[in-house]
């Protein structure tokens, strides 16, 4: 059965306060790290669309299924390459 990750990409960049995008190639070497392969993933956390959306391309491919979570939208599926 998959695990299911929660990944804060907000997190990612705490240190600094904004994402950079010269940071990119390690921001998504976390965020594969973080959700494995095959789990269910949510990413959530206040991040620009940029970051976003190469995360989801990142992991496509290594997660089974992938959300993304906000207060406003709640769950939203992005895919789900789940047999189930």
């Amino acid at each position: 059965m998959a695990e299911t990750v929660i990944i804060d990409i907000e997190y990612l960049y705490a240190k600094t306060d904004t994402a950079k995008l010269s940071d990119i190639e390690d921001y998504i070497r976390q965020i594969i790290g973080i959700a494995g392969n095959g789990n269910d993933v949510v990413l959530t956390g206040a991040a620009p669309i940029w970051l976003y959306l190469k995360a989801a391309h990142a992991l496509h491919g290594k997660a089974r299924k992938l959300l993304y979570r906000s207060p406003v939208t709640g769950d939203v599926l992005i895919f789900d390459h789940s047999p189930d």
